[in-house]
């Protein structure tokens, strides 16, 4: 059996009961290593929780086959583990579709993730649109399909979930081009560098899928013990010291709720100002008023 563990968000024990008794009686064991980190866990802690010797695997052992995963887990136990819940990261889905391919018997344990935990904020769920995932710009590559996903989200009054990227056992393109297998320190999106991008590309685009005057919480190393949140605008949050990863963002859409509202003030500096920045952004796509079509009177 293979077994597929969410972590959750931060320290060894919130693993689920569930979770730990598979680890327990797997034979191997491996660690996702490049979507997210455990904040609040270091690998050899979590090798004396479990009790088991853990492999990392990174981006290249998951993405280019996953055999090393895969190998005899039809006649033994393994288990890949993964930060937050399994199903998380697209690459996730991939495995488990390679294991039905080689008749590899799957077990998904779940656990929370920041999809889920994110409603922390204080922003519901359930007005949560499309989540998009910002990426580290470079000279000549800065992408921008999210910004369309934005615009969509908006249009319907929905809040944005914004995944920030994170470089871990990465490569530089030159060190990539010329095969050698030397790796950049990690890096991990801050909450202003995330803003800054934000501005930049609506600055290009200009069609205002949001303004720097568009409202927005700033989540920080949620679910840990030094877990913060901060609103203001795109504008304001783009100045913001967000501190230590792990950082995410939600930019508000038009159907805030009042109690929504009242949750987040608790996390701004200028509650009266905040508060006419959410009036003037929710005008944005405000549906037009319903007019009755005039009859037309046969003669």
């Amino acid at each position: 059996m293979l077994y597929l563990i969410g972590l959750g968000l931060a320290y060894p024990e919130d693993i689920t009961v569930r979770g730990l008794r598979a680890v327990q009686k797997c034979e191997r064991v491996y660690l996702e290593h490049y979507t997210s980190i455990l904040m609040n866990s270091s690998m050899e802690e979590l090798e004396e929780f479990y009790g088991k010797k853990i492999t990392l695997a990174d981006r290249e052992m998951v993405e280019s086959g996953c055999e090393e995963i895969m190998e005899n887990a039809d006649k033994v136990d393994v288990c890949f583990l993964v930060v937050g819940d399994v199903f998380g990261a697209t690459t996730h889905t991939d495995l488990v579709l390679r294991c039905k391919q080689q008749n590899i018997p799957v077990e998904v344990i779940h656990n929370a993730s920041v999809m889920n935990a994110a409603g922390a904020c204080g922003l519901q769920l359930y007005n949560f649109g499309q989540t998009i995932s910002m990426v580290f710009f470079t000279d000549s590559w800065r992408p921008d399909s999210w910004y369309d996903k934005i615009m969509e989200n908006r249009k319907i009054g929905l809040h944005t979930l914004v995944l920030l990227d994170i470089k871990v056992k990465e490569q530089s393109i030159e060190n990539m081009a010329r095969g050698r297998l030397i790796y950049e320190p990690p890096r991990y999106m801050s909450i202003a560098q995330c803003c800054e991008q934000l501005l930049e590309i609506e600055e290009t685009r200009q069609e205002k899928a949001y303004t720097p005057n568009t409202p927005c919480v700033a989540i920080s190393r949620l679910g840990s013990n030094k877990q913060a949140f901060k609103a203001g605008t795109i504008e304001q949050l783009s100045k913001y010291d967000s501190g230590e990863p792990l950082h995410t963002l939600v930019i508000l859409g038009r159907q805030t709720h009042e109690l929504e509202l009242d949750y987040i003030l608790e996390f701004v500096d200028d509650k009266e100002n905040f508060k006419k920045m959410v009036i003037e952004d929710q005008e944005f796509f405000k549906p037009a008023p319903w007019v009755p079509e005039e009859e037309h009177m046969s003669e």
